[in-house]
């Protein structure tokens, strides 16, 4: 029996769902990768916790994923497991206090919250990503962002194999940064605090059904994409510099620059990932050349290219 064999059925064992060759690209906002060796498909942060405790004792690549929604997997899939923390969503609610799994989808959490009188959290509605992945990369939008509202969160430690708890302070957040993706290789998202304040639910619907049409005038939204592809560098507005470039509308393959807002490269249909790769360096060398700016991608790749 090799490695994937004992880790499929260790978490068989636990009853998580586990799937053989799982395709990647269903489980993108991009709609793109090959497949996955193994996927497992956990109902709690235990079950996420005994996830990754079986793929480090077997020295199996792992990779944890929310929804999908700031991705690229590889065309060549991933030759590990893929732990998917969508079915750990539970939200709970006590006071100004608002406990969320790593699953929970932060478009939902917003939702919840405001249906509770809670007001905070407009910013996240339409964010397509996972409470996990929020805190992760301080995922922010219209002067919002979760740094304001985590008062902690709990990780799970793959270095010591403690699950920890992570104060306001230790968090270390930054610009679509935070002491989870400093820590990459060791610290996972299990859940997290918010701290909210109470208001009225007519007026924080209203503020969210706003930021939605902002979201939707300005952004991409009809074509699968990963939103923002680069960081903001400090001084300059990414989709102007791309748009100055001369890119709006550049094609790779079946990936593009976005006609609607150049700070995203959308799948036309029938993208790979080596096509949004390429796309992304000629985007990065084009800026370097013109106006002596270096462009970060936001996106994370998981796989071999």
């Amino acid at each position: 029996m090799d490695k994937y064999s004992r880790v499929a059925e260790m978490l068989s064992a636990k009853g998580i769902k586990i799937f053989e060759n799982e395709p990647l690209a269903p489980h993108s906002t991009f709609r793109i990768g090959g497949a996955a060796r193994l996927a497992a498909m956990p109902d709690s942060t235990e079950m996420i916790i005994d996830a990754v405790k079986a793929a480090k004792e077997e020295e199996l690549d792992f990779i944890v994923i929310g929804n999908g929604s700031n991705v690229l997997f590889s065309d060549k899939g991933f030759d590990g497991l893929v732990i998917f923390t969508r079915s750990a969503d539970s939200v709970v609610i006590k006071g100004n206090r608002v406990f969320a799994d790593a699953g929970a989808p932060f478009t939902k959490l917003a939702v919840t919250v405001k249906n509770a009188g809670l007001t905070g959290l407009e910013f996240a509605y339409g964010i397509p990503g996972s409470v996990g992945g929020a805190v992760y990369m301080n995922a922010g939008a219209y002067n919002g962002e979760a740094s304001q509202v985590v008062a902690s969160s709990t990780a799970y430690d793959d270095l010591t194999g403690e699950v920890r708890m992570i104060s306001k302070e230790e968090h270390n957040f930054g610009y679509r940064t935070s002491v989870y993706s400093q820590n990459k290789d060791r610290l996972t998202v299990l859940s997290a605090e918010f701290e909210l304040k109470e208001g009225d639910s007519a007026a924080i619907w209203e503020t969210m059904q706003d930021l939605i049409r902002r979201r939707r005038e300005k952004q991409p939204l009809e074509y699968p994409n990963a939103g923002s592809v680069f960081k903001r560098p400090q001084g300059y507005f990414v989709g102007k510099l791309i748009t100055d470039a001369g890119l709006k509308g550049y094609t790779i393959g079946g990936a593009q620059v976005s006609e609607k807002h150049a700070g995203f490269i959308i799948n036309r249909g029938g993208a790979t990932a080596e096509d949004v790769l390429r796309l992304v360096e000629h985007i990065q060398n084009t800026v370097h050349e013109q106006f002596g700016v270096s462009l970060e991608c936001e996106i994370n790749f998981k796989g071999k290219r």
